[in-house]
């Protein structure tokens, strides 16, 4: 016999909404819930995945979300991207209004969807008055705070002991690829084994796969004005499929934090807090850093790298070709920060 699932008190509430484009933490998560409500043995009967294109009638997942589950355990439904998070008509409303209040304790209907559901809609307002509704946002490559927290929390849900500096080195190895993080924390508690003590830093970066090329070292190589070198990691990045958007994105929050940095100095603001708050850096203790990355180019150079960023943004979006597009302001940007 297999292993029983937890006991339905134990388990979050019947009707889970989770959104955000973290794609592999939010799968996770959904794997971890499926996990603890399903009985092994009769997983094959109570199981239903309806993906956002199935054929069936929408109705479809709200009477499988109805049925009671057969043999043991719990009945789980995973319901991806249905459209009435966006738009929902009339009549699909009036279903969920019959249905969602009278959800079994017997059922986990879990919803997902990368775009937050529309909050203006009453459907989405049915989903958080009768459920719970969790983000599984990407945490910005310039967040290295947040980072920090998210290679902390995950080292500790599976049990790995990291030391500050090594775990400082797991986050410039990975950055906010969660999926690399579970696979790099997978392989360094197969290492531990049962060692009590923590893992230090050359244990990890002996063991780890870093990734030398990231949006921050695009930033560097700009801010140096090293054309060479920035293209270099700009055709990495678009090998490893970095979305160009996310890399423009990357590139606009350090710019802009820069720039703070740079005005609040050239203001004769000296108070490390002051400037963290107002720079939203959540870290004080990172200034002087970040203040010694800029010493060598002015506000002004820093502020006219902003409109040629957000250019190419929209650039982007209007269906220019990202490499085209990038590799031209990247010149542009190294020009203005070596002249």
């Amino acid at each position: 016999m297999g292993l029983r699932p937890v006991p339905r008190a134990t388990l979050p509430m019947s009707l889970q909404t989770y959104w955000g484009e973290d794609e592999f933490a939010l799968g996770q998560a959904v794997q971890t819930l499926r996990d603890q409500s399903l009985d092994p043995n009769w997983a094959s009967f109570n199981y239903d995945r309806i993906p956002s294109d199935s054929p069936e009638d929408p109705t479809h997942a709200l009477t499988q979300a109805m049925t009671p589950p057969f043999g043991q355990g719990l009945r789980f439904i995973w319901w991806e991207d249905p459209p009435f998070l966006q738009q929902c008509s009339e009549a699909f409303l009036g279903e969920l209004e019959r249905t969602l209040p009278q959800l079994p304790d017997t059922t986990v209907l879990v919803i997902t969807s990368p775009k937050k559901p529309n909050g203006r809609l009453k459907s989405t307002k049915l989903l958080t008055q009768h459920g719970e509704m969790r983000e599984f946002a990407v945490v910005p490559p310039w967040k290295t705070e947040l980072l920090e927290q998210q290679v902390r929390e995950a080292a500790k849900a599976m049990g790995v002991r990291l030391t500050r500096a090594s775990g400082e080195f797991l986050v410039e190895a990975v950055g906010n690829n969660t999926r690399q993080l579970q696979g790099e924390l997978e392989k360094l508690k197969l290492f531990a084994g049962n060692r009590k003590e923590a893992l230090d830093l050359d244990i990890v970066a002996e063991l780890v796969t870093a990734s030398t090329q990231n949006s921050l070292q695009l930033a560097g190589a700009i801010r140096s004005g090293d054309v060479t070198r920035a293209l270099g990691l700009l055709q990495d990045l678009l090998q490893r499929n970095e979305p160009p958007l996310r890399i423009v994105a990357t590139l606009v929050g350090q710019f802009r934090t820069w720039l703070w940095l740079k005005v609040l100095a050239d203001a004769g603001e000296r108070d490390d807090k002051a400037i963290a708050a107002a720079a939203e850096i959540a870290n004080p203790k990172r200034i002087y850093f970040l203040q010694q990355e800029i010493r060598n180019l002015s506000a002004s150079q820093l502020l006219r790298c902003l409109p040629l960023l957000l250019e190419l943004e929209a650039s982007l979006k209007q269906g220019q070709d990202p490499l085209e597009g990038l590799q031209i302001k990247l010149v542009q940007l190294c020009q203005i920060c070596r002249n």
